[in-house]
């Protein structure tokens, strides 16, 4: 096993995150304490020239502390191919801003060990990648096609209408059968995006909660249960979702076992499925979160799992 002695954090800039519920921080956290060197960097540092790929760094030091939580050193233009290790962390949207820079990312991996894979990161769009289980899933119909979202709804009653390529609940609306701002809605989303709109059959079981299950290299090691607001049809935690404590169903099992292979085929070393009720609604692989909140309703340090199967991976 190769030992680990640097690590480059491509991420939104570490001052803008909510250390008590970020994944990247904890991540990064454990890394520290491990002794790897840490360095801090957004994507548009990259740079790549005469097939090298290049980045300007910080060196990181983090703290878990509130208002207080790191240190970043002078600024220093690397070779990113000497790093041995590369989370790759920034937020969506994946757009083609985050595509090219999976790309770049690509020239190095695997020598530089990036996590998760970038050229299946591009190629696993979370809404997309989701539907090689489509059993597995709620009804869904991806189109920009306002005639075929007004068929869907039709059927379904209840639907829920998203961007395709949106992330933490933002864009998503819960259409029902008689509501009759659905054109306008579809007007707006077609002025907005240029890629097709995501519909899925509503689920009632999500007053219950929206699971997110964490998975390190294809296996299951944590689960938070997150609760919509009461006048909002949306659990993500940052626009008002309540997490709380949550274990496994028998249900919920099958289907880690059931992607579990895909995962490690991919070389996905960290994922987060959501899911309502008895189907999956995504495979987060770009920067899924959980780990902390997990952690803070007694479960598994699912960050020093993940070093643990990075560490692995380094041979």
């Amino acid at each position: 096993m190769a030992k680990i002695k640097n690590v480059a954090v491509q991420m939104d800039h570490v001052a803008g995150i909510n250390i008590a519920g970020d994944s990247t921080f904890a991540m990064s956290l454990e890394a520290q304490a491990r002794g790897y060197r840490l360095f801090h960097y957004t994507p548009e540092r990259l740079s790549f020239r005469d097939g090298n790929l290049y980045a300007t760094v910080e060196p990181m030091v983090l703290r878990d502390v509130k208002g207080d939580h790191f240190e970043l050193g002078a600024p220093e233009r690397v070779d990113l191919s000497t790093m041995d290790v590369i989370l790759l962390r920034q937020d969506p949207p994946f757009d083609m801003a985050y595509i090219t820079s999976t790309h770049l990312l690509e020239r190095i991996h695997p020598k530089t060990l990036v996590v998760n894979d970038p050229a299946w990161v591009r190629n696993s769009p979370e809404k997309i990648f989701v539907t090689e289980f489509a059993d597995l899933m709620p009804k869904t119909l991806i189109t920009k096609d306002a005639g075929e979202i007004r068929r869907f709804r039709d059927e379904m009653g209840d639907i829920i209408l998203k961007p395709l390529y949106g992330n933490g609940g933002a864009g998503v609306f819960h259409s029902t059968r008689d509501d009759r701002n659905l054109s306008s809605l579809l007007e707006m989303f077609g002025q907005l995006f240029r890629e097709p709109f995501i519909a899925q059959q509503y689920l009632p079981d999500v007053r219950k909660g929206d699971k997110r299950i964490l998975l390190v290299d294809g296996e299951p090691v944590g689960a938070i249960n997150r609760v919509p607001a009461e006048h909002d049809s949306r659990s993500n935690m940052h626009v008002g979702g309540r997490a709380e404590a949550t274990e496994l169903t028998a249900r919920e099992i099958e289907i880690c076992k059931r992607i579990g292979p895909a995962l490690r085929e991919r070389g996905f070393l960290f994922v987060g499925i959501d899911v309502i009720g008895n189907y999956m609604t995504e495979i987060n692989v770009t920067s899924p979160t959980g780990i902390r909140e997990v952690r803070k309703f007694g479960g598994a340090d699912i960050a020093a799992l993940l070093w643990d199967a990075i560490e692995r991976k380094r041979v």
